[in-house]
């Protein structure tokens, strides 16, 4: 029996250990990237993004039913695990509107901001809640991928849409419309200020794994520019999200981002106040030994946090 991570979310699928032979029965293409490591257990060579590549394709055929998924060279390929969370976590706040009900179904519908070549948290959330999605992102590339993604696997075509955004400088503005409404958004923010910083995060990454590539930084988990770096970092992108989900706070029950570090926290509470937020939370989460978190916000009272979930859920 595998051992459990009890510090993944309970409805976490991912909470017991890889079982690589289930795996590569799923998708035998793994099989040549699994070998046993210096404590006698199957892995993969996390450093290879080859290998994480393909990991995650075993994954999504084995727990998500997705046969045919792929992203092109270079671009983000995120661990499975810690992307579930997030789901996971923005279900528990939806349920705390809700009379502690999950809700589930496509009327509950998400904004996915950056969503990538990869679409991981669309996929996850229609596969495990049956959620409705709009995903955008400023790369036509990894829209054009998003796409390719969804067209190939019946289960999304109906239940995610992906939209560019052709503003760097905007984040909801151009992408959601004057009559919509969305139930929550949320977002993975590039956390680095600059290529430089992003290229300084992967060697100590490499380094962390025992892993050395000569002079060449291999992003293992790959990354665009509009991905790992924004112009200020995090408490930049996070600010500038504050400030336009002020002028859409009656079409959206909740806003999130996840936040990678700690020291930003202050930054974005203050953001909070100056956008006059009726209120917000802070969800901790953890994968392995690194804790990560997200900030939600609401522009709506309780009570109108209620009735909204009555009138659209119900």
């Amino acid at each position: 029996m595998s051992a459990e991570k009890s510090i993944l979310h309970p409805r976490n699928k991912h909470r017991s250990r890889y079982d690589f032979p289930e795996l590569i029965k799923c998708l035998p293409d793994l099989l040549p990237f699994v070998a046993k490591n210096i404590h006698g257990d199957l892995s993969i060579d996390f450093s290879n993004p080859a290998a994480v590549k393909m990991l995650n394709k075993a994954l999504l055929v084995f727990f998500y039913g997705i046969s045919n998924w792929d992203i092109p060279a270079n671009y983000l390929c995120p661990p499975i695990p810690g992307r579930a969370d997030y789901i996971h976590y923005l279900a528990d706040l939806l349920a705390a509107d809700n009379g502690g009900n999950v809700p589930r179904g496509k009327f509950i519908k998400g904004l996915d901001i950056g969503v990538g070549a990869n679409c991981i948290y669309p996929i996850i959330g229609v596969q495990e809640y049956g959620w409705n999605f709009v995903g955008s992102d400023v790369d036509q590339g990894a829209v054009r991928n998003a796409k390719a993604i969804i067209a190939a696997n019946p289960t999304l075509v109906n239940s995610v849409t992906c939209r560019q955004q052709v503003n760097r400088l905007q984040i909801f503005k151009g992408i959601i419309k004057p009559t919509e409404q969305y139930d929550f958004t949320m977002c993975n923010p590039p956390f680095h200020a600059s290529a430089d910083e992003a290229q300084s995060g992967t060697k100590r990454k490499l380094q962390n794994l025992g892993k050395s590539k000569g002079k060449e930084t291999v992003l293992n988990f790959g990354g665009q520019q509009a991905e790992l770096w924004y112009e200020g970092g995090e408490i930049a992108f996070i600010r500038n999200m504050i400030n336009d989900s002020a002028a859409i706070g009656n079409q959206c029950l909740w806003f999130s981002s996840l936040v990678s570090k700690s020291s930003s926290l202050p930054f974005v509470y203050k953001a909070l106040e100056n956008a006059g937020v009726e209120t917000q939370q802070t969800v901790e989460m953890a994968q392995g030994q690194k804790v990560s978190r997200f900030v939600a916000w609401s522009f709506m009272d309780k009570a109108k946090r209620e009735q909204w979930c009555t009138d659209r859920w119900n």
